[in-house]
Parts: C-alpha cells; structure tokens; sequence
C-alpha cells in the first residue's frame, strides 16, 4: 500500500484517522501500532515475523540495558545482541545473497543463492536504523527504556515514516507517544494536512511526470506495446536530459513521501525531523549532505562519525572517519557494486573538499553551484546505473563520449515547461509563493484546495507508481 494509491487516500488513511481520534487518550497508542502493522502486512504480510521479532530484540534488550544498571558488562552484552540481531536481519534479507554472487564472480566459487528472500521486506533498512537508534541511546543513558511494549512498538512501525522515512529516533518521539491527553490540536491538523498534500503533489505531479521522461530513454513500461527510444539509440545529449529527469523525480518522489510522512504524523499529534531542504541549491558536496536526506545523515554522524572520533584525532582520521560513513551509506543504499561506487565516489568529493576545495568553494558565487549540481546528476547516473534497462558502461559512455542517436529536441518540447516547473520547485522561490498566498485564508484554502483534487485526479487516472526509495 502506498500513500499515493486510492485504497490508502480514500479507505486506509480516513479510517485510521477517525478511528485514532475518538479513541480513548490511553488506546491512541494501540490504534497506531494495530494499524500501523495492518499497513505494513498489507503487502508483506509474510515479513510479519521479521518486523516483530525486530521490536522484541530491541524492546527486551532496552529492559536489560536499563536493569544491569552499574554492570559495564552486561549492559554491552546487550547492546551486543542488539546490535547482531538487527544488523543480522538486516544483512541476512538484504546483503547475503550479493555477497554470495560477489564471492562466486571473485573467487569462481559455485555457492547457491539463498531461496526465499529474493524480495526485501519494505522499510527494513529504514526501520532498523530506527530501532537501533533506540538501543544505542538507551545504552548511552539519552533516553529511558520504554516499558509499554505497545507504544514501543507503535514507534517502530508508526505507518507515516515505516517504509522510506524520515529517520526518526526514539527520543524524537517518545515524549509525544507519553503524551495520552491534547496530543493533538486543530492547527497542527491543519497544517499536517498542508504539508501532507503538498508532498502528494510533488509526487504524482512532479516525480511521476518528469520520471517519465527517463522511461521514455531507457524503455521500461509495464505495457510492452509501447514504444521507446532505449538507451542505445539515445544521443548524448538526450541522455544527459534524460539523467536530469531522473534527478528531478529521485529528489520530488522522495522528498514528497518525506513531506507526506511529517504532514501524516502533525495530524497525530508528532513532530518529525525535516529530511530535505533545497539540496539542488548547494554550493558544495558537504552542503548537499547537509540538505540530502538529513535523517540518514545524521544517524551516520551519531552513530558512526563521531564514535570513530569525527575531527577531533587529526586529519587523517578524520578522512578515514569519512571513508567509513560514505562506504556505509553506499552500502545501505543498496546490495549492488553500483551503490557502494556510488558511496566512495562521494568519498573522495567530500575528501576533495576537505583537504582542500572547500575554501574555493566559499569564494565563489555561481560556479560552486553549477559544479555542485554537474557531479550530484553524475552521482545519480551511478545511483540508477544498476537498474532495468540500464547499462552501468553503456550509459557513462553515452554520457562523456559524444554520440549520435535520437535527438533531445522532441523530448525537449514535450517536457520542457515540466522540466522548467521542476527546476523552480527545487528552489526556496516556491516556499516564497506560498508564504504570500497562506497570509490570507481563501487563498491558502483554494492553494491547498485545487492541490488536492488534482493530486487526486492524477492518482485515479493513473496507475500506481511506487515510491523509488521503498527499494532501500
């Protein structure tokens, strides 16, 4: 089920809202976690041993920590377990069948793959970094161990953020999910039922038309009737158009789930982290992590950087210290070469600037952000090089070696008013549009208004596109 699919706008959604707010104070906790694994067994009802063997791991190893008090050992004994079982889990359904592939292409053994687990389970690499966050604070006395195992759990699969964030950790929420009496007020409603549209639009309006340029380019479709330019017969520049579009969708899906998770969770009454802010506008490849999916950028700060000793033990280090944090986001991404290149390639940018481009970078006006934006789209390239009528070398070659082919000219008419609209939503200049037209009511009504019933009409029209992140 997603949240830009009839059955979730018009069944899941308005029942689990109204069901949420007549509860009693005391079972609004109980509502969320019954439908939020009502949610997540919707399509993976398969995965329901996994998800809640994942919250008794965590849940019971917090107790533990919390109890062996004054007992260095056996606090880390469990916070060892913790960390075993989630991460095994997490390795087991996600990396062991690539590592069994990389093993046999390396080292020319014949290992089988592993049978069953060809389907990840949606959000497991989201929602471990969740409840792992939960242990490890527990174990660094940020937070106090939860003793409700119901309203643990309606944190871990708290159904807004479950699938592909934001990442939330438990001290982001645990005083809200204490809260049983005016969690919520008519304000945050409404303000959560703005930001949740707005997400909906830049999902069906912006990622889902602009993604559609690169199917055309690389001629994926469910219907085979129809025809496509595939990337072979693609010209250089059709392809670099191609690879914008896909920038665009990539940045407006994700995005636009995240702004539907925070605007889904102020409707109950709880305040996530924002994810995204204007990434494309940067100057550098460290700003751009510091505006990318910042939930996950920080995790990897806490919980790694900083444990590995961050800036404090000289350069060196801390250039290892990045190597680390860059293989490993590489690595989370996916169970591809393509992810992990796409990891160390980012590795030696952020090393560039930290040794030295940085300070140029602060100097200039116009060409950081052209230089910033030129290396993030071939970052991308990297990033959907694995994927469905996608050669990882046909496409760099068709990149950076002049060849002919279909021309962008006629795409360019067909998408270029969509190419513009995206180009502005990616900048602070909307969120200066929308401050003037919220200042009145029946503007900011007829905005959110006319939002909705085209959102709407697009998602009835159209089939169901996933989000791209629910891969990871």
């Amino acid at each position: 089920m997603i949240f830009s699919s009839i059955i979730f706008l018009f069944h899941f959604l308005p029942f689990t809202l109204a069901a949420y707010y007549i509860a009693p104070p005391r079972a609004k906790n109980t509502v969320l976690f019954v439908c939020s694994l009502v949610f997540y067994c919707w399509g993976e009802v398969r995965f329901f041993p996994v998800m809640l063997t994942l919250i008794l791991i965590n849940y019971l190893c917090g107790l533990a920590i919390a109890h062996f008090e004054g007992r260095p050992g056996m606090r880390r004994l469990f916070l060892a377990l913790a960390l075993v079982g989630s991460l095994g889990m997490l390795f087991y359904f996600k990396y062991a069948n690539f590592v069994l592939e990389s093993a046999n292409a390396l080292l020319g053994t014949s290992f089988a793959p592993i049978e069953g687990i060809s389907v990840l389970p949606l959000g497991i690499s989201f929602y471990t970094f969740q409840t792992l966050s939960y242990t490890i604070d527990v174990y660094r006395h940020d937070v106090a161990s939860e003793k409700n195992i119901i309203d643990f759990g309606a944190y871990v699969v708290m159904f807004p953020q479950l699938i592909a964030g934001p990442i939330v950790k438990y001290r982001d929420v645990a005083a809200q999910l204490h809260v049983y009496k005016h969690r919520y007020n008519i304000a945050q409603i409404e303000e959560g039922m703005t930001i949740f549209t707005f997400g909906l639009a830049k999902k069906v309006l912006l990622a889902d038309a602009v993604g559609a340029l690169w199917t055309d380019i690389i001629g994926v479709a469910d219907d085979a009737s129809v025809t496509f330019v595939g990337l072979a017969n693609a010209s250089t520049g059709l392809v670099w158009l191609g690879i914008l579009a896909y920038s665009f969708q990539l940045y407006f899906d994700f995005s636009g789930y995240s702004m539907m998770a925070i605007g889904m969770g102020k409707m109950m009454g709880f305040e996530f982290p924002q994810n995204f802010n204007y990434p494309y506008i940067s100057a550098s490849i460290t700003e751009f992590w510091r505006r990318w999916h910042m939930t996950l950028s920080s995790w990897f700060r806490e919980y790694v950087y900083i444990p590995l000793g961050g800036n404090r033990k000289g350069l060196r280090r801390q250039i290892f210290n990045l190597f680390i944090v860059e293989l490993l986001t590489g690595i989370w991404h996916g169970a591809n070469w393509n992810f992990i290149c796409w990891g160390l390639y980012y590795f030696v940018l952020l090393a560039a600037e930290k040794l030295f481009l940085l300070k140029h970078l602060q100097k200039g006006r116009v060409w950081p952000h052209l230089y910033t934006l030129f290396f993030v789209v071939v970052g991308w390239a990297m990033f959907v090089g694995n994927d469905p009528g996608v050669q990882f070398g046909l496409l760099f070659q068709k990149l950076f070696t002049p060849s002919a082919g279909v021309s962008a000219l006629y795409f360019l008419r067909n998408y270029g008013v969509l190419l513009a609209v995206s180009f502005v939503c990616c900048t602070p200049l909307i969120e200066k549009i929308w401050d003037v037209l919220r200042r009145r009511s029946w503007s900011r009504v007829l905005t959110v208004g006319a939002l909705l019933v085209v959102s709407t009409a697009y998602v009835v029209g159209s089939t169901n596109s996933p989000f791209l992140y629910f891969n990871f």
